[in-house]
């Protein structure tokens, strides 16, 4: 399909490598409705889409986003607010079937950062800058933040994101977890997409497991996580893939 405001591409150098950019620059690929509309649905086709094995979420220009549209949260009132304009983009996103990987360079503040909390793995580049600055203008981190930030990095660290508003280069970053690796900005891309092959060299099917049942961790209690765990597996060990694989690892170790 065609987009305005974000581009769709398969990689060139893996087919079942995804890369989906965010291209509003000239406003730091601030997120606005039309944005959010154009992400559903470049997400909504490319979930059914068997032969993807990761996406690459990335921002054009120095930033991969510096927020939501100030403009347009100025107008917003409580309704709105309840309607979860951005919240519901980044649960479809945090749910998606295959890992998806946010390449961070330059800002990635407030619906930015949220945004990128929603994806499975946070690769920055050195000019990285991330946080939760909403407080500064009245508000809360309201798509996700409150609740993914304190998984990924504490509850301690969130409050004091969240509650100070400050913002945190890419060293610091990596230092409480927000970001899994932080590599020089000319590297960002090509890290983020040795990553993405990596995980798609993996059976797909059990890579596609794997995700629900660590986003059970966050989701459910011990119990019913591990039910779920247990279930995954048990579909897993009738597959054809893990059949296949086992068989070829045994062959490997004849030799």
């Amino acid at each position: 399909m065609s987009y305005q405001l974000i581009s769709v591409q398969r990689d060139t150098g893996n087919p079942r490598i995804v890369l989906v950019t965010l291209r509003r620059a000239t406003v730091k690929n601030a997120i606005n409705k039309a944005m959010v509309t154009e992400l559903h649905s470049a997400f909504d086709n490319l979930r059914d889409d068997a032969d993807i094995g990761c996406v690459v979420l990335t921002g054009d220009g120095d930033d991969f986003a510096a927020g939501a549209d100030i403009a347009e949260l100025r107008a917003r009132g409580a309704q709105e607010s309840l309607a979860a304009i951005n919240s519901a983009l980044f649960a479809k996103i945090e749910t998606f079937p295959v890992p998806v990987i946010a390449a961070i360079k330059g800002y990635a503040l407030g619906g930015g950062c949220e945004l990128s909390l929603a994806c499975d793995i946070r690769v920055g580049g050195t000019s990285a800058q991330m946080g939760q600055p909403e407080v500064n203008l009245g508000i809360i981190p309201a798509a996700g933040g409150t609740q993914r930030l304190p998984r990924i990095v504490g509850l301690g660290r969130a409050k004091e994101l969240v509650l100070t508003g400050m913002i945190i280069g890419a060293t610091e970053a990596h230092r409480i977890g927000l970001l899994n690796r932080v590599v020089p900005d000319e590297q960002l891309m090509e890290e983020a997409l040795k990553l993405a092959g990596t995980i798609c060299k993996k059976g797909p099917f059990a890579i596609r497991m794997a995700k629900q049942a660590l986003n059970q961790s966050a989701r459910t209690g011990m119990d019913n996580g591990l039910a779920f765990e247990s279930t995954a597996q048990a579909l897993l060990f009738e597959s054809e893939d893990k059949k296949q694989r086992m068989t070829d690892f045994l062959e490997r170790k004849k030799k």
